[in-house]
């Protein structure tokens, strides 16, 4: 399933990534502020992600880690809005990474005859 033809889990980053600079550079939230915003909306995407691709235990559980680190943050983690949104930006892509690796795309059994 794609979205505007675009897989899930490439817009669960993007999303993911512009909430986080935008927290960082331009809304200029507060460690607290940041930490929650980021851990609502990654723990959303990451449920929205593994319920599209039908194989979300791997979205499911890079949504949680990210989810879990940030409300460290929110909690008393003293980490800068700026270190938080490059670590989350990079278990976002890994976990991207991952999740494309081993999601397998549904193929009708017609799309099965004419590749053979």
């Amino acid at each position: 399933m794609k979205i505007f033809g675009r897989e899930p889990a490439a817009w669960a980053a993007l999303a993911s990534i512009v909430l986080q600079v935008i927290g960082a550079f331009v809304a200029d939230f507060d460690a607290t502020t940041q930490a929650w915003a980021n851990g609502v909306v990654i723990a959303v995407l990451g449920l929205i992600v593994a319920f599209m691709v039908h194989d979300g235990v791997i979205a499911a559980i890079a949504g949680l880690v990210q989810a879990v680190m940030t409300l460290a943050v929110g909690l008393g983690l003293d980490w800068s809005a700026p270190k938080q949104a490059l670590v989350l930006s990079l278990v976002t892509a890994v976990a991207q990474f991952a999740v494309r690796q081993t999601v397998v795309a549904p193929v009708s059994r017609e799309d099965l005859r004419l590749a053979a």
